[in-house]
């Protein structure tokens, strides 16, 4: 298994590593629930340097994303705002989730997902013909994500001030380079405020020892799954994947249909699929009474069946909550399948938790 650079922190800070995606990742240092606590209260330090960071240059590299991304990079007009997109394959399919961060039109930064890391290096290379671009993967950086509504002071607090005044000035969704090979991103997988940093693997350690002396604790996967769930963020291989269309897996609003010449990849398939109605809806379940909801449950509404995609207990708000895909006529009320057994939930939409506040009405 690979190990991160701060992989001596993680078993410093107690740790307890499991295998993710072929990482050795701590997934709690002791409460799960104390962790999720506190990036909705104060703030936590996700170590997410499984990632993949790639740098996209050349003078095709806009026409290639055009081609390559559900989104449309000629959104992007400003010095490092970022775009967040499905990445589709000819029949559709989501490929992976991404972010891009714009600097030129001849200069990306780009974050794909650690468990698609060799397919999506494979598939964007391949797609590469004929454009006159490079992709680079950066695995010389390390990845923190600090998160929670304190985050940006305690992580501007330990910032030399030349790294400070641009970190500071930052908009929400907007990333850039801070100095050598250090870049900082308001962005994140909680719902909640922070910062992603790149960082050379040499500073990792010191930098998160500076962290945790501004008041920084560390928080595992654990907690960053169930932080993503309340905010309603999918996580790819569970609420979507090559099977599924976007317009099924809630990211209808990622796909930029303007202008109707741009003929990105998967276009065509859900192009139909839209024309003909969209046959499914990915919502928001809460459970009605107590139990748990996970991956895989049977749903039944009035108009049909479905399926939940991911699912479980809200710390935030104390109640079972799930994501589901389901006939798009279900309206606001269904069941779950518990065990062989029928629950009533509430059919929401697909976002629970903002800012650490209840978003249900």
């Amino acid at each position: 298994m690979q190990r991160t650079a701060f992989y001596a922190s993680h078993l410093a800070a107690g740790g307890k590593m499991v295998d993710f995606a072929g990482w050795e990742m701590p997934i709690n240092y002791g409460s799960q629930l104390q962790e999720h606590h506190l990036v909705r209260q104060d703030a936590g330090m996700f170590d997410v340097s499984h990632m993949t960071v790639l740098d996209l240059n050349g003078k095709d590299a806009k026409a290639y994303l055009q081609r390559l991304l559900a989104n449309n990079v000629d959104k992007l007009k400003e010095r490092g705002k970022a775009l967040y997109s499905a990445m589709l394959n000819p029949q559709g399919g989501v490929i992976d989730d991404l972010i891009v961060y714009y600097f030129a039109d001849d200069h990306y930064r780009i974050v794909v997902n650690a468990a698609t890391r060799d397919k999506d290096l494979a598939w964007m290379q391949s797609q590469l013909r004929g454009f006159e671009a490079t992709l680079t993967e950066r695995a010389d950086l390390s990845m923190l994500a600090i998160q929670g509504p304190t985050a940006r002071e305690r992580v501007l607090s330990v910032l030399p001030a030349e790294q400070k005044a641009i970190a500071e000035n930052l908009g929400v969704f907007y990333g850039d380079y801070v100095g050598g090979d250090w870049f900082i991103a308001r962005t994140g997988y909680t719902g909640e405020d922070g910062f992603e940093i790149m960082l050379p693997h040499v500073d990792a350690a010191q930098f998160w020892d500076a962290l945790l002396a501004a008041g920084v604790k560390p928080a595992g996967l654990g907690a960053r799954d169930t932080l993503r769930m309340e905010a309603g963020m999918n996580l790819y291989g569970t609420d979507m994947d090559e099977t599924t269309s976007p317009l099924t897996s809630g990211l209808g609003w990622t796909i930029a249909w303007q202008p109707t010449d741009r003929d990105f990849i998967g276009r065509s398939v859900i192009e139909a699929e839209k024309a003909a109605g969209v046959k499914q809806k990915l919502v928001g379940l809460v459970l009605e009474g107590k139990g748990v909801l996970r991956s895989h449950m049977k749903v039944k509404c009035a108009a049909g069946e479905g399926e939940t995609t991911s699912g479980t207990f809200s710390p935030t708000l104390g109640v079972a909550i799930a994501l589901a895909r389901v006939p798009v006529e279900c309206g606001e009320a269904c069941e779950v399948e518990i065990r062989g057994k029928l629950y009533p939930a509430k059919v929401v939409k697909p976002v629970f938790v903002r800012h650490g506040q209840s978003v249900l009405s």
